[in-house]
């Protein structure tokens, strides 16, 4: 929802730090790997105990993660900058999912639940851009939702800052998630029948 709404809010900065990377011949896929490499230092962090740099970790490779987008866009979408791109943030999520379950393994179930609503979110989510013949700026139709990648990584902050209310962020993390799962798939029902009904005329 936020990413939908207040992403003009952050395009300036976004344009900004895109065009000092392209003017040092960075690609976008080079952006790609650098926010993967960040991201996934998250995990190991949490275990340590180390919650603060885990944070900053997530929140810049979340900034990057919008910045080789806008790389993508000012130069040339490539097919596989968008596979890396989603392939690496999935990786970045199980990375803090890994790491919470592994330091705090009384709620191992609970974020066990969680990886599944956000499994059967995200198949929602591909499986609707793969089919549909909208496209957007990532190449496909991107389904809005409750619950986008900026609101889990203000959920996931609060999970790795504030441990003792853990089993309550977690929990409604899982409601988030499985509502935007269900919110996709409705609107996913009423588009896919739209576009066959037009194919068919």
């Amino acid at each position: 929802m936020i990413d939908t709404h207040a992403r003009k809010w952050a395009d300036p900065v976004i344009d900004k730090t895109a065009d000092w990377f392209l003017k040092r011949r960075w690609t976008a896929n080079q952006v790609t790997v650098l926010a993967f490499g960040i991201g996934v230092l998250t995990g190991p962090l949490i275990y340590f105990d180390a919650a603060w740099a885990a944070f900053v970790c997530l929140w810049i490779s979340g900034f990057l993660d919008t910045v080789d987008g806008a790389m993508a866009r000012k130069t040339r979408p490539s097919a596989f900058g968008t596979v890396l791109d989603i392939t690496f943030d999935r990786l970045v999520e199980a990375s803090v999912l890994l790491g919470l379950a592994f330091r705090y393994p009384d709620l191992m179930w609970l974020l066990l639940l969680l990886s599944v609503s956000i499994l059967f979110s995200i198949t929602v989510f591909l499986t609707v851009g793969n089919m549909s013949e909208q496209s957007g700026v990532k190449s496909f139709y991107y389904q809005a939702g409750l619950a986008e990648r900026t609101e889990g990584f203000i959920l996931f902050s609060l999970m790795m800052l504030f441990p003792s209310f853990l089993l309550y962020s977690t929990a409604l993390f899982l409601f988030v998630e499985t509502f935007t799962g269900l919110q996709r798939l409705l609107e996913a029902k009423r588009l896919l029948k739209e576009q066959d009904e037009n194919a068919a005329d």
